[in-house]
């Protein structure tokens, strides 16, 4: 928790709140489903929340703005960014189900009213938004050719609508086809080890 405090010195109470009633949900339904690997669980705000939370370091999302989570698995990054955006409206999804149930269980654990999710493939989702976040479910052109079709039309952030895609490593080869691709590198926002080798991708889409 100090490290959600020590990179988002500005959060609510109720925030405050929330990402500290995280730990003890994810632990309580790891032990059942296990969404977080044994070894993660005990570094949750390191390797997920704070990870999560990156992508707000390139963007803060406006109230009203629609956020889609492609490949949430346990919820990430979908609810730790719900829970610093509670006017922005987010949607969850997973084609696998047993992840799903852990990510109600835990957005009504939270009581996020920001949050709906959906047990389905990408392709079958209807709808439009601002971003497409993920936490590096796929390479970049097999991701774009899910969520082809699902950009809003009208930006209204600093960063034209698309896709917000959390990676690692070197993306120079799977992006090279993508002159529109922003590389942002989290060691510029976070000092911790864990963060040499991670970025964030913003990768403008048009709409339709």
């Amino acid at each position: 928790m100090d490290l959600i405090k020590k990179y988002f010195p500005d959060l609510t109470p109720h925030q405050l709140d929330q990402f500290q009633a995280m730990q003890a949900l994810y632990k309580d339904w790891n032990l059942k489903i296990n969404v977080v690997s044994r070894k993660d669980i005990e570094e949750l705000y390191l390797r997920h929340v704070l990870h999560s939370l990156g992508i707000a370091k390139i963007q803060k999302f406006n109230p009203g703005a629609k956020i889609l989570d492609v490949g949430t698995g346990g919820g990430f990054p979908g609810i730790p960014l719900a829970i610093l955006f509670p006017e922005s409206q987010f949607h969850l999804v997973d084609s696998i189900g047993k992840k799903i149930k852990v990510v109600d269980e835990v957005v009504e654990g939270l009581q996020l009213k920001n949050v709906k999710t959906t047990n389905s493939r990408v392709e079958e989702i209807k709808g439009e938004y601002d971003f497409i976040i993920s936490r590096a479910v796929a390479v970049m052109p097999s991701f774009v050719s899910w969520v082809k079709g699902k950009t809003a039309k009208n930006s209204n952030h600093d960063l034209k609508n698309g896709i917000l895609y959390l990676k690692g490593g070197d993306l120079s080869e799977e992006l090279k086809t993508y002159k529109t691709a922003s590389i942002y590198d989290l060691t510029d926002y976070f000092e911790e080890e864990f963060f040499e080798t991670k970025k964030v991708v913003h990768l403008p889409l048009k709409y339709k």
